[in-house]
């Protein structure tokens, strides 16, 4: 896989993250405004989120990269390393921003709870094991079930609800699938995103389906 490909997909994460965290977790409204007479008006350098200059990525791509460092350390893809990384940066109170499941899951894991037993359960859904995915995509784009079952344990130590795991399938599987050569067509890249899902929820299968509509 050229270079390129990589840096793109971790650079377009991070660019993203950091333009998206002044609004983070805030109603649509106030981001459509802040997209509106702030981003495109050329004025994201002056938006800021608890006194850090713009620019700085939040919890997002900061576990996407303990993620690949993971990786690169075990040569292989090992949810309890993973786990203790997740474990340590948080304890290290280097982390910024995050949402509450990931939080307490953090909390578990610092007391020596096994990474899959620490995940916040269902119904706690929110986008937190998504969010990291992308490397996922990088690191098994030749292997679907590879992928799927590494897009699940990578998010299953924060999150156990089935639609996190399904949400983050999507996520993984799209950087992958983008990563083929030639065009994407829609409707077949949303029906394998799909089929992948729906290995762990049906209803974020067919929220993909739908989104043609």
């Amino acid at each position: 896989m050229p270079v390129d490909q990589w840096i793109g997909c971790l650079l377009g994460q991070c660019l993203g993250d950091a333009l998206g965290a002044p609004v983070e977790s805030r109603p649509p409204a106030v981001c459509e405004h802040y997209v509106t007479t702030v981003v495109r008006a050329g004025q994201a350098a002056s938006a800021q989120r608890g006194g850090h200059a713009f620019g700085q990525y939040t919890d997002d791509s900061q576990l996407a990269r303990e993620l690949l460092q993971s990786f690169a350390a075990c040569q292989r893809f090992s949810p309890a390393d993973y786990a203790r990384r997740i474990a340590a940066i948080f304890a290290e109170e280097r982390i910024f921003g995050c949402g509450t499941a990931t939080l307490q899951a953090a909390g578990r894991l610092q007391k020596g709870v096994p990474w899959d037993q620490a995940g916040t359960r269902a119904p706690s859904a929110g986008n937190g094991t998504a969010m990291r995915a992308a490397p996922i995509g990088l690191l098994f784009a030749q292997d679907p079930e590879g992928l799927c079952l590494a897009a699940h344990q990578q998010g299953y130590s924060t999150h156990q609800d089935p639609r996190c795991s399904a949400g983050s399938i999507a996520i993984a599987g799209a950087v992958a699938l983008a990563l083929r050569p030639g065009p994407i067509e829609p409707m077949a890249f949303l029906e394998q995103l799909a089929v992948w899902a729906a290995r762990y929820d049906q209803s974020v299968a067919e929220a993909l389906r739908a989104l043609p509509a």
